[in-house]
């Protein structure tokens, strides 16, 4: 789980960035996250919601959505999910 140091990284991303859906991530417990998978970038996400062209975070390159949302990337590469 997360930790101190964790959770006060998280809160400085919080801090430094907008959420239009207004952090329903953190507010869940990161119970409630978008489907994302590593994909080898090290600093982006490949997105698998259904519908990802409505997130701000997401962007398209070669036919697949990319997340590049701070808060999901750093939860990925802490928890794995």
């Amino acid at each position: 789980m997360l930790d101190e140091a964790d959770r006060k990284k998280i809160q400085e991303i919080i801090g430094a960035m907008e959420c239009p859906k207004h952090f329903r991530c953190a507010q869940s417990g990161f119970e409630t996250l978008c489907r994302a998978v590593d994909c080898g970038t090290g600093n982006q996400l490949q997105c698998l919601e259904d519908d990802p062209s409505q997130c701000i975070f997401a962007f398209t390159f070669s036919g697949s959505y990319y997340c590049d949302c701070p808060l999901r990337l750093y939860l990925y590469e802490k928890l794995k999910v």
